[in-house]
């Protein structure tokens, strides 16, 4: 398969497109005003996407990360290493072709952002994307995307993990076998829910609120443990710290880091307006 940009135009979406020869009066999405939401799963995004629409914010919602993924980034993984092409929910699957596709790319999901088209005539207003994640990424789209900007949300990893484990989002798939909940007497650490291996990425603090979670009945062992394996793989691939300082020294100007549990959802909403504002 070719590069995707000399790709065969393709329509993502209305307004939205990606190859070449884009239609007439088509601009590409480098030239547009736009948002990027920057973050790792459970780090506020979605809760931020129903704020913004809240305080009224006018914009137009890009497909996003995992359809890009879907569509630009695993198709095309596939078809270069002759497999069938067909959707893969596994996190870690999915993680391995992203990985394979920055190796040939790169910038990643930033170099395939930066291949949209967008039609003016149906999409005047600011577009969104959600969103990017890791060093590389923001690093890239910095430079291809000269007229974004960036709203970093940051959550620690105790706190995505509990917001992972209780959420019930039927993407939030990753290889491994189901847990019931033991006996909750004999819930005292990681290992007694079959996930010892998280214990070298919490603290002692930590990894006793996140089983109070299950000891309490808030959660389930086997949801928290899924939620402990995808923020402790996302972290074999992204680390939030260096995202941020990266942006922030590449783009100052045009990004704003905003902290999702300290502010609520409106606050959270307002500092990422004043962003696209220029305050």
């Amino acid at each position: 398969m070719t590069p995707p940009q000399t790709l065969p135009f393709l329509l993502l979406a209305v307004g939205v497109g990606a190859g070449v020869p884009a239609p007439a009066g088509w601009r590409s999405i480098a030239d547009c005003a736009l948002l990027v939401l920057v973050g790792v799963t459970g780090a506020g995004k979605s809760t931020a996407l129903v704020a913004l629409d809240e305080v009224g914010l006018a914009h137009h919602l890009l497909p996003d990360r995992r359809d890009l993924t879907d569509r630009l980034i695993i198709s095309m993984m596939q078809a270069q290493a002759g497999l069938e092409v067909t959707p893969v929910q596994d996190r870690k699957q999915r993680f391995a072709y992203t990985r394979a596709y920055r190796e040939q790319y790169p910038g990643g999901m930033a170099y395939a952002l930066s291949q949209l088209w967008i039609d003016p005539q149906v999409l005047p207003e600011l577009l969104l994307f959600d969103g990017l994640r890791g060093e590389n990424e923001v690093t890239h789209a910095a430079t291809l995307l000269p007229s974004a900007r960036f709203a970093v949300l940051n959550a620690p990893d105790v706190v995505r993990v509990s917001r992972l484990a209780g959420r019930g989002d039927p993407f939030d798939q990753i290889g491994g076998a189901t847990v019931e909940n033991p006996s909750l007497d004999h819930i005292h650490r990681f290992a007694d829910i079959y996930a010892s291996a998280a214990t070298g990425f919490f603290s002692p603090d930590e990894e006793q609120v996140l089983l109070e979670l299950v000891r309490s009945g808030v959660t389930t062992a086997s949801d928290l443990r899924k939620g402990l394996d995808i923020v402790i793989e996302e972290r074999r691939n992204y680390d939030p710290a260096a995202t941020t300082a990266a942006l922030l020294a590449v783009a100052p100007d045009r990004t704003r880091v905003v902290d999702t549990v300290q502010l609520n959802p409106e606050a959270v909403a307002r500092e990422i307006t004043e962003l696209v504002r220029g305050r």
